[in-house]
């Protein structure tokens, strides 16, 4: 007999409580990804994107944020076409730089700050011939910059809303699988 416990029923109602705090505190280790990614997937090729812009290099920026975050997350692994099984591969379709907010100065509006907005379309198809993944998926980012005191620049813009699109790629392929 337990004699900080002398009846035992302290114990037998914590044990619960104990196996699910061991469990919630394990969970806390793994990728958030859902584990649902297809073995025969994994090995993805990122080719270029095409650029139907006339923003240059938008394309080469985007297809690196994208291979980076996939290597980074470390769920699919970004080989060479020859050892893909599946091609993640799309266009950058818009480029766009709009007023985001103005304000009127001795009755003149003067513009405060910008947006880049960007999209792009794309498909995840596997090389084996069975179905895609995804196609012609459209993604939308975008990122402001501020003129200015406080200035920050349409470069800074583009980064936040290629991140915007990398998120979307990651919860489409790895996520969503």
């Amino acid at each position: 007999m337990n004699p900080r416990n002398p009846d035992g029923r302290r114990s037998a109602a914590l044990a619960p409580l104990a196996v699910f705090a061991l469990l919630a505190a394990g969970c806390g280790a793994y990728s958030t990804s859902s584990g649902r990614v297809d073995e025969a997937l994994r090995w993805v090729n990122v080719p270029y994107l095409e650029n139907a812009t006339a923003e240059p290099n938008i394309e080469i920026e985007l297809t690196d944020a994208i291979i980076t975050a996939l290597q980074d997350d470390n769920t699919l692994r970004v080989v060479g076409p020859e050892a893909a099984r599946v091609e993640l591969a799309g266009r950058v379709v818009g480029y766009k730089l709009r007023e985001a907010f103005t304000s009127a100065t001795g009755g003149n509006m003067q513009v405060d700050e910008y947006q880049v907005q960007i999209s792009v379309e794309l498909t995840m198809r596997r090389l084996d011939g069975g179905e895609n993944v995804f196609t012609r998926k459209r993604l939308n980012g975008s990122g402001n910059f501020i003129l200015g005191d406080g200035a920050t620049s349409e470069l800074t813009a583009r980064g936040e809303a290629a991140a915007e699109i990398v998120r979307e790629v990651l919860g489409l392929i790895v996520e969503d699988w």
